[in-house]
């Protein structure tokens, strides 16, 4: 991470914040609001650079904002979306607080829930409580010689967590502390509860051998470094989930660039791997993602497989439609990675992402830390405080060799 991160995002100008306040309430779902409501919006936005939407306002533009979200394949569910107001929040410690209640209420056990919790807007010179981790709960990933080990795509958060002073176990599958940087340029590292977090080891139905690769995930996507735009105002502390599409997850294990299973599970399946005409690579995405879906059901984890998904996305899109709606898409998200054509999304287009549509969530650069920025780390609010082990420099994930030997 390189540079500070305040001023790095430049604001919308204000004309144009007026104009996405005015079409905010001018939306059929807004109607009933008084007419003077728009007008009173405009005006302290033009003298505060800000102004405090209600309850009711902020409810309607959230679940208008997962509506228009064109990556989000699971959008039929829009309606269903728990708002957490957390806009009282004063201190990192509070938000910590509140992303803890979040993920409470949201994994429910296994039959997660959707929801999004609401930290105060960015003021009228951007400075707002963010948070910088990926997801509320995500994996490290340690810089070892021939590698990483866990998480590649976490590299850069858990480097600024050790700098912190946190150490994980130096396992795969390490949950990163919560950094949260506050409004005056201080990073703040909340250990996120372990009862808090709710992972499932990837086992196979009929592959017994599958569960000593120790593969595992975690239940609640809990998405955490995009901002909120809703009637000009911006929130860009707002964690929100949905459920896993099993394909995710498929991915996330997956893919060379994260943890890269699919040579291990290949040798263990026998395959050849000699070109990839063998299609030994599909081969066992297959059994991995099979294995993923016998996994979640077994331990009464809900996520979708990428069939049901797309069927439901079709059904979303018809209801759009006949509502008079445009329905914005990014095509290439939409189709799962997964058997694409073997759904009913592939087969169609869709109308096209629309950049300026509002209420959105809209994706952001990540945040850079550097220099002298303060650092504050806080410790388990049970008190717990484990001795810290040391770095794993030297060790090696288990897939290294595997990698190497199809380089050679």
């Amino acid at each position: 991470m390189t540079t500070s991160t305040r001023g790095t995002e430049a604001r919308t100008e204000v004309p144009e914040r007026e104009r996405q306040c005015e079409d905010f309430f001018a939306l059929p779902e807004l109607a009933h609001l008084s007419p003077t409501r728009s007008t009173d919006a405009g005006r302290e936005l033009r003298r505060d650079g800000t102004y405090r939407h209600t309850p009711e306002e902020l409810d309607i533009g959230t679940k208008l904002a997962w509506r228009n979200h064109d990556r989000c394949v699971g959008r039929k569910h829009w309606r269903t979306l728990k708002v957490l107001d957390a806009r009282a929040a004063t201190s990192a410690a509070d938000i910590a607080h509140a992303c803890w209640e979040h993920l409470h209420y949201a994994t429910n056990g296994g039959a997660v829930r959707s929801a999004i919790t609401i930290a105060p807007p960015a003021d009228a010179q951007g400075r707002a409580f963010r948070i910088i981790n990926p997801q509320l709960i995500c994996y490290a990933g340690y810089r070892v010689p021939g590698g990483v080990l866990g998480d590649p795509a976490n590299v850069e958060t858990t480097t600024l967590a050790m700098d912190l002073g946190w150490r994980g176990a130096g396992g795969p599958f390490d949950v990163l502390p919560l950094l949260i940087h506050s409004p005056d340029d201080v990073v703040h590292l909340f250990p996120v509860p372990p009862e808090l977090v709710l992972e499932v080891p990837i086992t196979h139905p009929e592959l017994s051998w599958f569960a000593d690769l120790g593969l595992r995930w975690r239940a609640v996507p809990a998405v955490s470094n995009m901002d909120l735009e809703i009637g000009g105002i911006t929130y860009p502390c707002a964690p929100f989930n949905g459920w896993y599409v099993s394909s995710e997850i498929g991915r996330d294990l997956g893919d060379s660039d994260r943890y890269d299973a699919l040579p291990e599970i290949a040798v263990h399946m026998g395959l050849d791997r000699s070109s990839d005409r063998t299609l030994w690579r599909d081969r066992a995405l297959i059994e991995l993602s099979h294995a993923i879906l016998h996994s979640y059901r077994r331990a009464r984890v809900h996520l979708v497989d990428h069939h049901t998904v797309a069927r439901q996305f079709i059904d979303h899109v018809d209801r759009e439609n006949a509502a008079g709606r445009s329905c914005p898409a990014d095509w290439t998200w939409i189709n799962p990675p997964l058997s694409a054509s073997l759904t009913p999304t592939f087969h169609r287009y869709f109308d096209p992402p629309d950049p300026a549509i509002r209420p959105a969530f809209v994706r952001r650069a990540p945040l850079t830390i550097s220099g002298p920025t303060p650092m504050t780390t806080h410790a388990i609010e049970s008190g717990e405080n484990a001795a810290a082990p040391p770095r794993p420099e030297h060790k090696r994930p288990w897939w290294t060799s595997i990698f190497e030997s199809l380089r050679s």
